[in-house]
């Protein structure tokens, strides 16, 4: 299946100053799948290991940090003749390697010849204890799940896919059912790999989501695997409580909805190991919107989103007829599916930080983003509900900017703000569409 991180992996292969590749993601996500695809399509061979499987990578490392040996015995445990430039050297599950990460420093200052990338979950590079992470020796890429214009790709729908990043509106809305009903498809699916490539060979519900509690309960296991019981039971708590927090009119994320009586400083370290897993997105408060935003951040108040929408419908357990069908009675949890997939399309597609904005005026914004020299806010709507007070008050407040409204209405321009269409989200902002 085609990922558009595939433009990125080429420009790093052709970068002149290339350091070896660090490729980040949440688990699951594709990050082993693509490098190899990658590998296949721009070298003359791949030499791949697995360091999680491969008892003999697992200490290839330890003995020095002299790269030719390690060359060479990369060659031999691969049965690959490695020449520079030629062949991708793949380390795969980089942090179960003793001193693997730290080997990336001397790939980087002693043989910047060779094309290195590795592949390893956030959370156990984040969490690699006794080796510090080679700062400023590597080149980094984030890995999401699929994102809606990817999904239509794996469908084979290449010219809708094309059409949105064209923004030939005109045409978008000639296929707007076909959008709308692929639209939906994607809410339930989401963009785990796994489930998408399940969806496409079998077209069973049943079998998309069996591959959704499968990935879910992996992520269950992870939570008990890297630390002690007492924050795992914290963990899970949090996790567990996403739908609910996603539900709430106002999803500012309630610690009282983890555990009765909880506080901030119960769940802290729940939430950054979440976050530095890759399963959550964390969308910060700002009161001043002004660049940039993260100087006006209020760390004390924010949301917390699932990192895949199929993921969400999965963990809240919604029947996967009623997410496939058009007027199901979802009611407030159409809202949250929603926003979910809006923030999980503006991570994904564009690796930004997204914030909200809200005051004591009781007047929110739903997103707000950098966008070159511009903030932008940004409203979701799961329907063709036009009305924006909250957005026109907020733009009307500050002059120069111009807001954006995805819903399932057409795209329009309206003087002050843009109706786009909420599947052309991950194809929007991309840069020559």
């Amino acid at each position: 299946m085609y990922r558009n991180i595939l433009e990125q992996l080429k420009a790093w292969k052709n970068k002149e100053h290339r350091k070896p590749l660090v490729l980040a993601g949440a688990r699951q996500v594709g990050k082993t799948y693509i490098l190899k695809r990658f590998g296949e399509q721009e070298f003359s061979n791949v030499a791949y290991i697995n360091c999680d499987d491969n008892e003999m990578a697992k200490d290839l490392f330890t003995q020095d940090y002299n790269i030719q040996r390690i060359v060479l015995a990369i060659g031999a445990i691969t049965r690959q003749s490695i020449e520079a430039g030629k062949t991708l050297i793949i380390l795969d599950e980089i942090q179960e390697s003793k001193r693997g990460l730290s080997a990336l420093k001397y790939f980087c200052e002693n043989a910047p010849q060779y094309h290195v990338a590795v592949a390893g979950s956030l959370l156990g590079i984040a969490m690699h204890k006794g080796e510090s992470f080679p700062v400023g020796k590597v080149d980094i890429l984030n890995i999401y799940p699929m994102t809606y214009d990817e999904f239509l790709l794996a469908k084979g729908q290449r010219q809708m896919a094309d059409i949105l990043r064209s923004k030939d509106w005109d045409t978008i809305r000639l296929l707007r059912t076909e959008y709308i009903k692929c639209l939906r498809e994607y809410y339930f699916v989401g963009g785990m790999p796994e489930a998408v490539q399940g969806f496409i060979e079998t077209n069973d519900a049943n079998k998309v989501r069996e591959i959704q509690d499968n990935i879910l309960y992996t992520y269950r296991k992870d939570m008990s695997k890297h630390v002690p019981t007492s924050e795992a039971n914290r963990i899970n708590m949090v996790w567990q409580s996403m739908p609910s927090q996603l539900v709430k009119e106002n999803k500012k994320f309630i610690y009282g909805v983890a555990k009765p009586g909880g506080r901030a400083k119960d769940f802290e370290v729940a939430i950054q190991w979440l976050i530095d897993a890759g399963l959550v997105y964390k969308s910060e408060r700002v009161t001043t919107p002004k660049m940039p935003l993260k100087f006006y951040a209020d760390i004390s108040s924010f949301k917390l989103f699932l990192l895949d929408c199929g993921l969400l419908g999965a963990m809240s357990e919604t029947p996967p007829e009623i997410m496939l069908v058009a007027n199901n009675g979802m009611g407030e949890a159409k809202g949250a599916f929603t926003e979910n997939y809006m923030m999980s399309q503006l991570v994904a597609a564009y690796n930004t930080s997204v914030f909200y904005f809200s005051n004591e005026a009781k007047l929110e914004i739903d997103f707000l983003i950098q966008h070159g020299s511009n903030i932008v806010p940004i409203e979701a709507k799961a329907e063709e509900n036009l009305r924006s007070k909250s957005l026109s008050t907020f733009v009307a407040a500050h002059q120069g900017m111009h807001g954006l409204r995805f819903s399932m209405s057409d795209y329009r321009e309206q003087g002050w703000m843009t109706n786009i269409p909420l599947y052309a989200a991950s194809t929007y902002f991309l840069k020559g569409c």
